[in-house]
């Protein structure tokens, strides 16, 4: 019997805490556990789920039966749908079901989804822990719930801000490596076969145009081994760091990713205190959200400067990363007390500048983009015409 049941049954008041400690120890069995790795879900399904939850927590429906109702749903094809294959394979309707299963046989709600760490993370788990504990399930499933929702509009924000700049530069590389690959020679051949001196741009057209064309196979595999090698560099731990400080001071994209990891974490570590979880035990969830490994490393020199003794504004201030007004607005809600609304609300803050500055990065590659591939081609339909130029010249 675990530390909650023991508490609940005896009648003995249990804390967030407790729960979270107690299920702390339930993490070492986490090898025994089935990790889901062919059954990921998207976090907006999660998101969904956790919604849906609540809804029917909040109507009444005891959790054994609420589980199986979202079992039912995660099932459920469509009526418009022709084919109806995969109905019942959905990944999260059978990790559902036995999520379900575990509950039905005596376990928690948090300790049967820690056995799915591939869909559920650390985050969801310890925020369930701290419902169950003090008995306000529902209210935590919402903030979930929300904070995802945020989240997921957050990210698809600023991936659509940025795909449309990323689809130009590629389809107009491809368009200038087709000319110089397949247009271009057939073009420059004619000057080549009438032996007359021919201007330095057509030269360096010609020059490009033959390196490309002969050595095309190894510079693409030069290249690609390159990215390849970047890649796997790049997972390591050292690289991973090396870059992450790199992006937050790049000129203009630094401050973008310092805007969504900011919003990242404090929305984070203010749904984390409302639910009632310790602050360095938020801090150290907290760090696994955040996805600058840098700045998840300055969390540790946070929370070392708390269990010290110190209070959560100075201990920000001392990284030196963070704006003065992450804990100037920090400062201000402890004095308060109502620390967490100060996060929250820093977290609505930079989550709407960060979709402003997506916005004006888009405005500003675009032309940007057009303006360097126009040069480009226009360099290329300049070193063709100049020959001609001069041939009706002599002519």
């Amino acid at each position: 019997m675990s530390a909650v049941e023991y508490n609940l049954l005896s009648n003995k008041p249990v804390t967030a805490h407790q729960a979270i400690k107690n299920n702390d120890g339930a993490e070492k069995q986490t090898n025994t556990y089935q990790r889901d790795i062919f059954k990921r879900t998207g976090t907006k399904d999660v998101c969904r789920l956790a919604r849906q939850l609540a809804t029917l927590l909040r109507a009444g429906l005891p959790l054994v039966p609420a589980l199986s109702a979202i079992v039912e749903q995660l099932q459920e094809v469509p009526k418009h749908r022709i084919l109806r294959l995969g109905a019942r394979n959905n990944p999260l309707a059978e990790i559902m079901q036995q999520v379900a299963d575990s509950v039905n046989a005596g376990s928690t709600l948090a300790d049967a989804l820690r056995r799915h760490p591939g869909v559920f993370s650390n985050l969801f788990v310890n925020m369930v822990a701290a419902g169950e504990a003090s008995g306000t399930l529902e209210e935590i499933l919402l903030r979930l719930a929300e904070m995802l929702e945020k989240r997921v509009h957050l990210a698809g924000t600023v991936k659509s801000a940025v795909a449309y700049p990323t689809m130009m530069v590629v389809v107009a590389t491809g368009v200038v490596v087709f000319l110089l690959s397949f247009v271009v020679p057939g073009i420059t051949q004619i000057f080549l076969e009438m032996n007359r001196a021919l201007p330095w741009p057509t030269r360096l057209l010609i020059a490009t145009s033959t390196l490309i064309k002969t050595y095309f196979v190894l510079i693409a595999a030069v290249v690609c081994t390159v990215l390849l090698g970047i890649g796997a560099w790049i997972r390591t731990k050292e690289g991973k760091l090396l870059v992450d400080s790199f992006k937050l001071k790049l000129p203009l994209f630094g401050n973008l990713f310092l805007k969504l990891e900011i919003a990242r974490l404090t929305r984070t570590l203010g749904i984390l205190l409302v639910s009632g979880i310790p602050i360095l035990r938020a801090l150290e969830i907290a760090k696994g959200v955040l996805q600058n490994s840098f700045l998840a490393g300055t969390l540790a020199a946070v929370k070392d400067g708390i269990s010290k003794g110190d209070n959560i504004a100075n201990a920000i201030r001392k990284t030196g990363l963070f704006p003065p007004i992450v804990f100037h607005v920090v400062a201000t809600a402890q004095v308060s007390g109502n620390i967490e609304d100060g996060l929250i609300n820093i977290a609505d803050m930079y989550e709407g500048e960060a979709e402003s500055t997506a916005k004006m990065l888009t405005s500003l590659l675009e032309p940007a983009i057009l303006v360097v591939m126009g040069a480009v081609i226009g360099f290329i339909v300049l070193a063709i015409l100049l020959p001609i130029f001069e041939i009706n010249q002599i002519l």
